[in-house]
């Protein structure tokens, strides 16, 4: 593999991150009221065993390519590739900040990507250790998973959901802890030790909030038209309905819904089904139909659309920065979220000639918290941009495998 570099990037984030974290995570100072006799615990906070902590994020890509079953793992930080088992005829491929799901006719194999973070409000713990193959759960290429620190909620084609004990699948071994009663529509989210999922009620689709254990302790009185589309935020999460979002959020021991109407009247093909952001951020982008992008606003509640042109992939940091997308000229463009106006825009990057969104395989754009990331299948590439400087071509990575899927880990 070749890496072709403009810049070092991180240098200076991580003595800041380093930083940040010693003063954050050991104290304020000496503790007057503790004896010198008793020192404190050997485990250090934030320990994880098997586990290197770092003082930056340690961001990896996922790469697949469905005809061979060629998978691998690039680590962003050293520009190494790991090689993992073949995964033929992947049909998606979903990452949950640390575990990739790819999604076979058959099953789904879980991959540990060896990276990720613990964010513990006021500071950040980030992670990394060896990449394994943790093995197969049942659930084709339909099935819906979602996760959180606790549990890994399956939702196969039929509306059952089993639950997976995420700190087993830590450990490298894959156990259920139940299996929810009855069949519900669309992903169960796993969100404040709850479970938001949509049961069918009279021919609507009722919102409900269910305990670990699947058991209904909260009915909000809320429908969904054909619910799809899910996003977790710092504000609650994000339920895309036919008619706009849902917002639902722990207050106060309780779960409070909100909706957030589209300004105007949205075409099915239209609406926004698939909801991408970076992890953390409140700001979501989404397909508008064939022309244009929808961007939400979490924290103003508003929903803004702004006019594109033919739309491959999609994707933002959040407030204040650009709205990127790839286009079917192959090039990365940026647009002002405020004025909806093109601001950047790359050289064409995907080889193959022009692109379509056709393929449920299409490129896509990963971002974290100073890169983004597009895949080049043909090209047998990862571009990286930072779209903090123009849309400037950070790196590239060349690969002996075609890229198809990518997601990425350690966010």
């Amino acid at each position: 593999m070749t890496v072709h570099r403009n810049v070092t990037p991180w240098a200076t984030a991580a003595l800041v991150l380093t930083a940040l974290l010693t003063t954050s995570c050991t104290g304020e100072g000496p503790n007057p009221g503790r004896s010198e006799a008793k020192p404190p615990s050997a485990t250090p906070h934030g320990y994880v065993e098997g586990a290197k902590e770092a003082a930056e994020q340690q961001s990896r890509l996922l790469l697949n390519d469905p005809d061979t079953g060629n998978t691998r793992v690039l680590d962003l930080v050293t520009g190494k590739v790991h090689r993992t088992a073949e995964v033929k005829d992947a049909v998606r491929l979903r990452m949950d900040g640390r575990f990739g799901y790819l999604h076979t006719p058959g099953g789904t194999h879980v991959l540990d990507s060896g990276a990720w973070m613990v964010d513990h409000g006021d500071h950040v713990h980030y992670y990394s250790a060896p990449t394994r193959d943790v093995g197969e759960i049942p659930g084709g290429g339909q099935a819906q998973i979602r996760s959180d620190a606790a549990v890994t909620a399956v939702t196969d084609e039929n509306g059952r959901t089993v639950l997976y004990d995420r700190s087993k699948l830590e450990k490298g071994r894959i156990a259920t802890s139940g299996t929810l009663r009855g069949t519900y529509t669309g992903a169960v989210v796993p969100y404040e030790e709850h479970l938001l999922a949509f049961a069918n009620k009279g021919g609507t689709t009722e919102l409900v909030v269910l305990d670990r254990k699947g058991e209904r302790v909260a009915s909000p009185d809320v429908t969904c038209e054909v619910p799809e589309g899910d996003a977790v935020t710092r504000r609650g999460v994000i339920l895309g309905c036919a008619d706009g979002a849902l917002l639902v959020r722990a207050q106060d021991g309780a779960f409070a819904v909100e909706k957030i109407p589209y300004a105007k009247h949205v075409l099915e093909e239209e609406r926004a089904t698939a909801f991408r952001h970076r992890p953390g951020s409140d700001t979501l982008a989404a397909l508008a139909g064939d022309e244009a992008v929808w961007v939400l606003d979490v924290a103003g509640r508003t929903w803004k659309q702004v006019d594109t042109g033919p739309v491959v992939a999609v994707n933002t940091a959040g407030e204040g920065s650009v709205l990127l997308t790839l286009e079917t000229d192959g090039s990365v463009h940026g647009y002002d979220i405020a004025t909806g106006k093109q601001t950047a825009r790359t050289k064409p990057l995907l080889t193959g000639g022009e692109r379509d969104d056709s393929d449920s395989n299409a490129p896509v754009i990963e971002v974290d918290r100073s890169r983004a990331y597009v895949n080049d299948p043909e090209g047998k590439q990862v571009f990286e941009i930072d779209y903090n400087d123009g849309l400037r071509i950070a790196r590239s990575f060349d690969l002996d495998v075609k890229p198809v899927l990518m997601v990425e880990a350690g966010r």
